[in-house]
């Protein structure tokens, strides 16, 4: 592996936190801290980036959902009506 193809990540902890990591990690079978920490962080990231793509899933859904924003209707007679209605349910409380 082209030592390119790595790189480093440094981060300034407290000694409590570390310990906490450390201790996690060892009962958690990893065998070293680095390893608990990255398996840790990539299953965060994943859950991150499927919860993001499953929203807009594709560049199609994206223009639709970009394109209803932006040639969106004006509101029907019903649905002022409805806005009118609940900002003076608001307002007599």
């Amino acid at each position: 592996m082209k030592l390119s193809e790595k790189s480093r990540f440094d981060i300034r902890l407290t000694q409590d936190l570390k310990d906490s990591f450390e201790y996690a990690a060892n009962i958690g079978g990893y065998s070293t801290l680095t390893e608990f920490v990255l398996s840790s962080v990539q299953r965060q990231a994943n859950e991150i980036i499927e919860k993001h793509n499953a929203i807009l899933a594709s560049a199609k859904d994206q223009q639709i959902f970009f394109d209803a924003l932006m040639d969106a209707d004006q509101p029907n007679n019903a649905l002022t009506k409805a806005a009118t209605r609940y900002k003076k349910s608001l307002t007599s409380k």
